[in-house]
Formats: C-alpha cells, sequence, structure tokens
C-alpha cells in the first residue's frame, strides 16, 4: 500500500478542509492555474489556425512545388516549357504526391474609364484542381473549360471587381503589353465567378481563366505552359518531396531539352512563411509566462499548506517518518490540486474553442489580418502535450518549497500544538 498517496488523497477529499486558510489560498492558485491553462491552449488554437489559414490561401494561389524554366526571372512572365515532359509518370507515383498540374501566367492590366489595375491573368485547363477557388467563390460559378475550344470566362475577386466597379456577367476589357509590340494586345473577358479569400495581396493579383489564351497571348505552340505546380498530401513534407521531385527533374533532362528548376511555395513567397514562422516564438514566451505563472501559484499553495500541517508533519516524524516519504505527501496532494485546475482550465479553454469554431463569433478584418474571423485549430495532440507539460513542469517546481519539511522539528510543532 502506498502510504503518502493514501494521505494525500485523505486530505484531498477532506470536506472539513474548509475551514482552514489554505483553501481559500488554493481556490485562487487553481483559478489562476485554469485561467492561464485555458489562455494556453486558447493561444496555441489560435495561432497554429492562422498559420493553417494563411498557409493554405498562399498554396492556394501557387500550389506546394512549381517546375518552371530555369531562364524564368522571379516574376510572372515565365519562360515555356513542353508540357509533355518524360519525367511527369514518375512524378505521379512520389509517395506524397496528390496532383500534378500544367499552367500558364501572362502579366497585364484592366483599365475602365475610371481605373486601372495591374493584374496576372493565371491560365489553367480543365483538370485542374478548383477547391481552394470552390471553398472561396461568394457569386457565380466557376469557369467552364474543355480541351477543343478556347473560352472568354474569367474568375475575378470581389476586391478587384469593387475597384473597378464590374459585376457579375459583365465584360472587362484586358491589356497585355508584348515585349517586342509598341502597341498592347486587347481582349475582354466574361466574369463568370467572383471570389474571396481575404489574402489582400494575391486577390488584387490574380484572375484565373482559360491557358489558351495565355498561349494565344504569347504566341506559345500548343503544347507550350509557364510550368506545372505539385500538390503534396502534407506540408510538413515539402522539402524531401522536393527533393525527389529535383532529382526526378534532371534525371530525365536531355542536353538538347530545357533545363528546369523547382521552387517551393516557402521561396517563392519568404517573407510570409518567415512572418508565420516568427509567430511561433511569440507562443513559446507565452506558455513559458504561462507555466511559470501556474508553478509559482502552487508553490505560495505548497508553503501555506506545509504551515498549516506542521503538527501533521511533526507527528510523522515522530512515527519515524522520513522526510522525504513525508515530502511525497504534499507533492501527491499538489499534483491533485493541479489537477483540478488543468481539468476546469480543459473545460473553459476547449468550450471557448468551440464556440468560437461553430459560431464564428470574434470577427476580424481581413485586409489586416487575412482572415475575416478568429481562426480555431483545436488538436488532441496540442491538448495532451500541453496537459502533460503543464502538471510536469509544476511538479518539479514544487520539489523545492516541499524541501521545508526537512526544517520543521517534530518536537517544538508537537509541543506548540
Amino acid at each position: 500500500m502506498n502510504t503518502e498517496l493514501f494521505i494525500s488523497r485523505r486530505l484531498f477529499f477532506d470536506k472539513t478542509n474548509k475551514q482552514f486558510l489554505s483553501q481559500k489560498i488554493i481556490r485562487i492558485a487553481l483559478f489562476g492555474i485554469a485561467l492561464g491553462f485555458a489562455v494556453m491552449l486558447i493561444s496555441v488554437a489560435v495561432v497554429t489556425g492562422f498559420k493553417s489559414e494563411v498557409r493554405n490561401k498562399v498554396i492556394g494561389f501557387g500550389s506546394h512545388i512549381q517546375v518552371v524554366n530555369f531562364n524564368s526571372k522571379n516574376s510572372y512572365e515565365l519562360s515555356p516549357i513542353s508540357k509533355n515532359q518524360p519525367f511527369l509518370q514518375k512524378l505521379a507515383n512520389i509517395e506524397g504526391i496528390n496532383k500534378v498540374q500544367a499552367f500558364g501566367t501572362k502579366t497585364g492590366m484592366i483599365k475602365t474609364d475610371e481605373y486601372i489595375q495591374g493584374i496576372v491573368f493565371k491560365g489553367v485547363d480543365n483538370t485542374y484542381n478548383w477547391d481552394f477557388f470552390k471553398k472561396n467563390i461568394i457569386e457565380g460559378r466557376l469557369p467552364q473549360l474543355n480541351d477543343t475550344t478556347r473560352t472568354n470566362e474569367i474568375l475575378l475577386s470581389e476586391q478587384v471587381s469593387k475597384l473597378l466597379k464590374l459585376k457579375l456577367n459583365e465584360s472587362a476589357v484586358f491589356y497585355f503589353i508584348h515585349e517586342n509590340e509598341t502597341f498592347p494586345r486587347l481582349r475582354q473577358f466574361d466574369i463568370c465567378g467572383i471570389y474571396r479569400t481575404g489574402l489582400e495581396e494575391f486577390d488584387n493579383l490574380f484572375v484565373l481563366g482559360d491557358i489558351k489564351q495565355v498561349r494565344r497571348l504569347n504566341d506559345w505552340k500548343e503544347d507550350e505552359i509557364s510550368g506545372f505546380e505539385i500538390e503534396v498530401n502534407d506540408f510538413n513534407d515539402i522539402e524531401n518531396i522536393e527533393q525527389q521531385v529535383r532529382n526526378t527533374v534532371v534525371e530525365y533532362r536531355e542536353d538538347n531539352n530545357t533545363i528546369l528548376r523547382t521552387e517551393s511555395i516557402t521561396r517563392l513567397y519568404p517573407q510570409i512563411f518567415d512572418w508565420l514562422s516568427i509567430l511561433d516564438m511569440n507562443v513559446w514566451v507565452l506558455l513559458i509566462l504561462m507555466i511559470l505563472v501556474a508553478g509559482f501559484n502552487m508553490i505560495s499553495g505548497l508553503l501555506v499548506l506545509i504551515l498549516e500541517r506542521s503538527s501533521m508533519i511533526g507527528v510523522l516524524k515522530a512515527l519515524g517518518s522520513p522526510n522525504w516519504n513525508i515530502r511525497k505527501v504534499f507533492l501527491y496532494l499538489s499534483f491533485f490540486l493541479t489537477g483540478r485546475g488543468l481539468l476546469w482550465g480543459n473545460i473553459i479553454g476547449i468550450g471557448i474553442i468551440l464556440i468560437q469554431k461553430t459560431f464564428n463569433i470574434i470577427k476580424l478584418d481581413p485586409t489586416t489580418y487575412y482572415v475575416d474571423v478568429v481562426p480555431m485549430n483545436f488538436s488532441l495532440v496540442h491538448l495532451l502535450l500541453l496537459n502533460i507539460a503543464s502538471i510536469s513542469i509544476t511538479t518539479l517546481m514544487l520539489l523545492i518549497p516541499s524541501y521545508l519539511i526537512s526544517k520543521i522539528s517534530p518536537d517544538k510543532t508537537i509541543r506548540f500544538d
């Protein structure tokens, strides 16, 4: 039988303890632990949810990995490559790759009677994965693409449509400048759908339509494209998969073929992903501060418990109990009390997360935060790790103040009592 555990359980469940001053102090400590843990849980959910939302939006515009012409500069005017590449079949067989799709881009501008807006016309074919834009389309429908005829339908962002005062099913005049031509080429496109992602710098830029329009504007052949977009199943594997893609592309390159290069989305937009990585540091600082606050709350409660139970400590010492065994009694008791605080912290934190995920009560300005509501990412792994880390670190912090028990003299405490 574990005597120390038995004594600590009796002390924890003893209802007569309510008359002691320590109970009021412990309630305050438990309230601090519960509130601190709820803040930690919500902070992790918000930051991971925010990072996931912004990351997925950037990926929605450019996919995870791109294979383009090596001679292309870091711009949207990419040199053409052939869409009939010998390595495509092997790329499809690489574990972790979900889809390989062709794309083409052409820079230009939209002009109305009052405004001009620079854009990037991104052309895709009928095999393009529209899942991202399906979730973010707010009016109309997606462009209807096919293998035979060229369509004039485009998908425009809400931001650009409001700026240029364009509406659904209206026509817009585009101007495209060719490198060797003095006058721009004019094209008229029909707005079949309007999307909104909240990622303002991308919404202001991208217009989606038929890749055949890009070939026509660039005077490309029927088999020429700007490059390939590669979707992967797990973002965390992007570096490993990119290395495999690079090796495959190099392996199948012949001397007379165009030299290709691969670019991950993290290198295409480093400013966004570097900014997102900084958020991790903020979370770590907050977690450390909250755990320290919880630890010091329990230290104060433990010291009061030891002082109020000094006569009990004296009796146990007189009966021959070693100092470490008595310390274990109070460590077990502190463990139970910390667990109670964490239980309430879990209830409060999970409750707030579920309410926000369900009802989207807290709104944000998408022009500043890239999202219109506070995102919440609830993860059982994060929940378990936070609970284990909190109770472990707090218990370890209590080892030092529990050393006070060894300084208590049994004869003085019993005589005083």
